[in-house]
């Protein structure tokens, strides 16, 4: 390719505080419009704010845990901007002293190496409340409004839209699993800018980069950088000059479309916010934060390779939501079976909870009746086709499975005699298998294989069905 990009993102991540960053409002989602408001988040004359240290606290957990540096001198500033849902007409920001800088998230880059993607900066933030749009006119909730947010800007290190969808996935799991935010993108507690731009590969300088916004899923972040990377290759193809651009990705029309250039951008006049006490940050402090970080995702990811030998796409998908993570990590510690565990969980189990519109915290049975499941597969108690229809009780009833097999007699039948008459009536029935099987067809045995499970009702023994087929069909070739 003649072009590479070089991408950056700006992800805003609403953090679970209970009340919001300078007043005492609820944060919780939704609720009559502007009914979770108060003088200091309608920016009411006279109202003075004052710090949520948990806010502060839940950006110094996320920096660590991001290998970021902690600024120990901490300072509010003011963002200076006219817009219906600013209702001060500013916002409490931090321009010149983010709590957090130079971290860095480790993915698996384009050409199959790990890379470092540099993080920037972490600074701490009010939201703004939300405009309603409709025919008649425009509307303003300010619920939303001083709810406390982080944004966390990436170095542009990242070189492909799967490679910013990776990022974006790695960070939402790690925030995810510090507890700091509930991260759901449907109701806006992640949201994500993506800075991009153009430049001939082998080239050290940054070409003229476009702002995209309003991509509200990892596909919406992929389809639209993918969009951009063509849309401006096409104008460099045709000696055009690009110039700075905010734009806005349309689901839709599947397209970016321009919101703003450079001539249209604000100048916001920053200066330090005189309503608030600027923020000393100790050792102390940072240490008794550190302390409450528990393994992350990308660790269990490692863990779950190196000491139960499953794919590193296992443990990638297995560590995406610490529910599952923890879920795996309890059965395998009781059945020592970490492909097996996975196997279940990533698919039957994960099939019926999506099929039941549920999550893992919610599964009937726990990790030591799934261990047990395991089990009874492992002895031969059952076949694994048996044990599918056990799994279906479990999920719907949350019985132990060996009760389960008793009370449907599902016990697997390792009769040797019973299970050889069932192959004789196969092939009897079917008289073409042995002659295929006599001229080299041997895959005709999976045929005969899965009409002795259909006679049997899926109780024989798979393992002796197989014995019995080969020894039967070498007896009649």
């Amino acid at each position: 390719m003649k072009y590479e990009a070089v991408i950056g993102l700006e992800v805003h991540v609403e953090l679970s505080t209970k009340t919001k960053a300078f007043c005492g409002c609820t944060t919780e989602y939704g609720g009559k419009p502007n009914s979770h408001v108060c003088p200091v988040c309608l920016g009411l004359p006279g109202a003075l704010p004052r710090i949520n240290l948990e806010v502060v606290n839940k950006a110094l957990k996320t920096g660590l845990a991001l290998n970021c540096s902690i600024n120990r001198f901490n300072r509010f500033d003011r963002k200076n901007y006219f817009y219906p849902d600013a209702p001060k007409n500013y916002q409490i920001t931090q321009n010149d002293y983010p709590i957090c800088y130079d971290g860095f998230i480790e993915i698996d880059g384009a050409d199959g190496t790990r890379k470092k993607v540099g993080i920037e900066r972490i600074h701490m933030e009010e939201d703004a409340g939300k405009q309603l749009h409709s025919s008649k006119g425009t509307l303003v909730d300010f619920n939303r409004s001083g709810v406390p947010l982080i944004e966390i800007v990436s170095k542009p290190d990242l070189r492909t839209p799967e490679e910013a969808s990776q990022y974006l996935t790695k960070l939402r799991s790690i925030l995810l699993s510090l507890g700091v935010s509930d991260v759901k993108m449907e109701e806006g507690s992640l949201r994500c800018d993506a800075n991009i731009s153009l430049r001939e590969v082998g080239a050290t300088a940054f070409g003229v980069k476009a702002e995209v916004k309003n991509m509200n899923s990892f596909k919406s972040l992929e389809k639209a950088l993918r969009y951009e990377f063509l849309r401006q290759e096409e104008a460099l193809e045709k000696g055009e000059k690009l110039s700075v651009e905010t734009r806005r990705w349309d689901e839709a029309q599947e397209k970016t479309i321009l919101m703003r250039s450079k001539e249209m951008a604000n100048d916001y006049r920053y200066f330090p916010e005189g309503d608030l006490v600027s923020l000393s940050i100790s050792e102390e402090w940072i240490e008794g934060i550190r302390s409450t970080i528990q393994e992350l995702p990308h660790e269990k990811e490692e863990r779950f390779v190196r000491d139960y030998g499953i794919p590193p796409y296992d443990a990638m998908v297995l560590t995406l939501t610490e529910d599952m993570a923890n879920y795996f990590d309890e059965t395998v510690k009781i059945c020592g079976d970490g492909k097996a565990a996975s196997n279940w969980l990533m698919g039957d189990i994960s099939r019926l909870m999506n099929e039941a519109g549920t999550w893992v915290k919610e599964l009937k049975f726990s990790p030591a009746q799934l261990a047990g499941l395991l089990a009874l597969i492992e002895k031969g108690t059952i076949s694994t086709a048996i044990a599918k229809t056990v799994l279906t009780h479990m999920f719907a009833e949350g019985k132990d499975p060996q009760v389960i097999v008793e009370e449907h007699g599902l016990v697997q039948n390792n009769d040797e005699d019973f299970i050889r008459e069932a192959v004789n009536q196969v092939l009897d029935s079917a008289p073409h298998v042995v002659e295929d099987y006599r001229n080299g067809k041997t895959k005709i045995m999976g045929f005969v294989v899965g009409q002795t499970m259909k006679a049997t009702k899926g109780k024989a023994n798979p393992g002796i069905i197989n014995k019995l087929v080969q020894e039967e069909l070498e007896r009649r070739k």
